[in-house]
């Protein structure tokens, strides 16, 4: 277990701003975990469509200005995408902002650097990397501190994030190669599931039982690496036997390049990641 440490101060809230699926699915477990209770939380959407949405299915106020809301909040997540983030930091300074109100942001290509001069205050800032099987609990997150957060920040960061599956920390420098790898992970996976399960309807078996065979042995193969500790080529070695039909596949695979695909597949997300966070126009 981590250390434990208050998520937020006596009296303070803690405002989710941008109350989309990962916004929502962080303050669902916040919630279920019984880390925060619901009357000390806030959020906030673009829409009033998407406030009432989202406020039904919280419980909690969203509302489309949260400038009121700003001073009385202990900690802050910013949910939302990389081109919103001047709005919302400019009525971030307009609503008052603590200085020691802390700040944790899951944009995708936006650096500590940029956050901190974009704010210009003397704010804690996390940056944070979560994946959506956030869903299901089974997420996987990477945080890092600002400039100005310390070892107390990183733990009321962590606590958010233990409440929809693992937190570990990194260094920033690694943050582009986790977002393509952990942050988009889940749709490589997903579309490698499909095509599993669509051979195994080429193969003569139902859909739906193809994709429920599928879908477990994920699962179980993911468990299997996560319990045993040992190494994947490990664990495939003791279902390959001499002569016998995994072999068989395995060399189909590698015949398809399925390991250099999947690696220039990561190298290229990268790449993309890391412009995500740049100004339309900018060549740097």
């Amino acid at each position: 277990m981590t250390q434990q440490a208050p998520l937020i101060g006596e009296g303070e809230t803690l405002g989710v701003i941008g109350a989309g699926v990962m916004g929502r699915t962080l303050l669902s477990g916040l919630f279920d975990s019984g880390v925060l209770p619901r009357d000390r939380a806030w959020a906030a959407a673009s829409s009033e469509h998407s406030c009432q949405t989202a406020s039904e299915r919280l419980a909690i106020p969203v509302v489309t200005d949260f400038r009121s809301r700003i001073t009385e909040s202990g900690l802050i997540l910013l949910c939302v995408k990389p081109k919103q983030a001047a709005r919302v930091i400019a009525s971030l300074k307009e609503g008052g902002l603590r200085p020691d109100t802390l700040l944790i942001s899951i944009m995708a290509g936006l650096t500590i650097g940029q956050l901190e001069s974009g704010l210009g205050t003397a704010n804690p800032w996390i940056r944070a990397m979560p994946n959506t099987p956030c869903i299901v609990r089974e997420g996987i997150t990477v945080i890092c501190p600002g400039t100005r957060a310390n070892p107390e920040h990183m733990a009321r960061a962590t606590r958010v994030f233990e409440a929809v599956g693992r937190c570990l920390p990194a260094d920033e420098s690694y943050f582009n190669a986790i977002t393509a790898l952990s942050g988009s992970g889940p749709a490589y996976q997903y579309l490698i599931m499909e095509a599993l399960a669509d051979a195994g309807v080429r193969v003569g078996l139902p859909r739906d039982f193809a994709l429920t065979l599928v879908a477990q042995t994920a699962v179980g193969a993911a468990r299997m690496v996560q319990e045993t500790g040992r190494h994947p080529a490990a664990l495939r070695d003791d279902v390959t036997t001499p002569a016998g039909c995994t072999i068989a596949g395995l060399l189909m695979l590698e015949d398809g390049k399925i390991r250099s695909v999947l690696a220039r597949a990561i190298e290229e997300a990268t790449k993309t990641a890391a412009g995500l966070g740049r100004p339309r126009g900018s060549s740097d």
